[in-house]
């Protein structure tokens, strides 16, 4: 099997606020973290300062990185949680927000028995390893990626046109994914990142094997392919489209799940929302003091006259 590419980006072997952040975090779940993975638009500006820098944590089991617990619970139930850490290096602050997740869970959602879109969408697209415990093994992990791929084509391929290039391609195909989330960004995230990443997103394509998927190079001098053809039938069509109606549903459902549960496991989670909604959406968000003292009884109405004002959609 050929190598995942990984994004180019700060690791914790060459940079030592990083590194020191790193530490902290396996001293904090009992050395079971096996890797540290970063995506997101610090990974892709390569300005880990430059707002929150995303990080996914993969460990051993919750057991392990919590012990028994409700955190323990909640993780396995609607994985992953979401935290907040912060770490003061040489002058700066070097803030993040990470999510962690089991090795089972991170494989089991980025292979074709998952239906949700929420970890292959994500993890198709560029991320960098911050730090891993046992670099002989990335061959694992590579594996995993690549099945994130193939299992983001095969349900992405049937919605879109018979053939085009691979740009419009994974521009319309991350539009899906985002699509079955609440999300903050202006509308054309997913052209921008289709533009932006467009050489990742060719060489992953690459990497997977689908028979009704045919990729096409229209340079007289040959170099990677930029066009595909594929061949689906009406059936195949059909099916594919209302299973992404399933997804929106039910993915903005268990989005609205996931923030609820942030604001127990995210210091500040209220404030974070909030900031993030306003850095997109352009709004002031004021969080009600209601809301803060009783968020299960009221974050949902808050929420849901945010998403009603087209703050997030």
């Amino acid at each position: 099997m050929s190598s995942f590419p990984i994004a180019p980006g700060p690791t914790a072997s060459d940079n030592s606020a990083l590194a020191a952040l790193t530490q902290q975090l396996r001293e904090q779940y009992r050395d079971s973290i096996s890797y540290v993975l970063a995506y997101g638009s610090c990974l892709r500006s390569g300005d880990m300062y430059d707002g929150l820098l995303d990080l996914y944590l993969i460990v051993d089991d919750y057991r392990s990185a919590y012990g028994s617990g409700l955190r323990a619970l909640g993780n396995s139930l609607l994985p992953p949680n979401v935290f907040y850490a912060q770490l003061d290096h040489e002058g700066r602050t070097l803030r993040c927000k990470y999510a962690l997740v089991s090795a089972a869970d991170f494989t089991r959602a980025n292979s074709s028995r998952s239906f949700e879109s929420y970890f292959w969408g994500r993890f198709a697209q560029p991320l960098g390893v911050v730090w891993e415990r046992e670099p002989e093994h990335r061959a694992k992990l590579d594996e995993i990626l690549q099945c994130a791929v193939q299992t983001f084509l095969c349900a992405s391929l049937p919605c879109l046109p018979a053939r085009g290039n691979l740009r419009d391609l994974w521009s319309q195909a991350l539009s899906l994914s985002y699509n079955t989330e609440l999300r903050t960004e202006r509308s054309g995230r997913a052209d921008e990142l289709a533009n932006t990443s467009l050489q990742h997103f060719v060489e992953v394509t690459q990497l997977v094997d689908i028979p009704q998927l045919e990729l096409q190079c229209t340079d007289a001098q040959g170099g990677s392919p930029d066009h595909y053809q594929t061949s689906y039938g009406n059936f195949e069509r059909r099916r594919a489209k209302a299973a992404w109606a399933l997804r929106r549903v039910s993915g903005k459902l268990r989005s609205i799940l996931r923030l609820v549960k942030a604001l127990f496991t995210f210091t500040g989670g209220l404030d974070y929302i909030a900031w993030k909604l306003e850095r997109h959406s352009g709004q002031t968000i004021t969080v009600p003091d209601r809301v803060r003292k009783y968020p299960l009884v009221f974050a949902w109405g808050f929420f849901w006259r945010l998403y009603r004002q087209g703050v997030f959609k």
